[in-house]
């Protein structure tokens, strides 16, 4: 699955952990072959219709609610035929990629550990574990908050020792806007941006006529 010779060197998509208050980076996941496709699916935000009158028909509450699905292919083929340059694969297969991506659904066992101690010292009232903002990064133009909603893997392939070495990774994500993180801190920032970038690319598409819509007018 190597790539062929000669040929351009291709961006691909990850998602990136940032701490949600200072934006420090923590981790980054990158997806070793992207997708073939990317399924973006968009909810409209408007007044509900049980309050709707003439004068709010048009009106919108908020972004829509958007949300991104994929699938992703995870091979150590090419790995393992270089044994010297990619121990790793020789030792876990995928394991290692495969891992990295399923941590960041889990909180850390630090955070488990600490709230059992809470617990044990006869705290009333424990907050939810916080865990690191995920970006979704797919080109420079799209890099969105997301909070992944599903996660699951077939793994296809294992080497001798039941590591595997072969997987699909189906992935799906729910963008976070600023009425899930306001706007006053690094993840509203961001989503900001990225509608932002949404609009600049939108009034590069060419603007149509009356006459291809074979209309003389409104």
């Amino acid at each position: 699955m190597g790539a062929f010779p000669g040929s351009p060197r291709l961006m691909r998509g990850g998602i990136v952990q940032i701490d949600p208050d200072t934006a420090a980076v923590q981790n980054i996941v990158v997806l070793q072959y992207n997708p073939d496709s990317l399924t973006r699916t968009l909810q409209v935000q408007s007044v509900a219709p049980a309050y709707q009158n003439r004068s709010e028909a048009l009106r919108l509450t908020g972004p829509p609610i958007e949300s991104f699905k994929l699938e992703a292919e995870i091979d150590a083929t090419d790995q393992l035929e270089l044994p010297s340059l990619y121990p790793n694969a020789v030792q876990y297969g995928i394991l290692p990629l495969l891992t990295a991506l399923e941590l960041m659904i889990y909180p850390t066992s630090t955070q488990l550990l600490g709230n059992n101690a809470l617990a044990q010292s006869g705290t009333l009232e424990i907050s939810p574990m916080e865990a690191p903002l995920s970006l979704f990064v797919w080109s420079m133009n799209r890099v969105v908050p997301v909070r992944i909603t599903d996660f699951s893997v077939t793994e296809e392939a294992f080497d001798p020792t039941l590591n595997p070495i072969r997987a699909k990774v189906s992935l799906g994500m729910r963008v976070l806007s600023v009425d899930d993180l306001g706007f006053d801190n690094v993840g509203g920032n961001l989503y900001m941006a990225y509608q932002q970038q949404k609009e600049r690319i939108g009034a590069l598409a060419p603007t149509g006529t009356f006459s291809a819509l074979g209309i003389g007018g409104i």
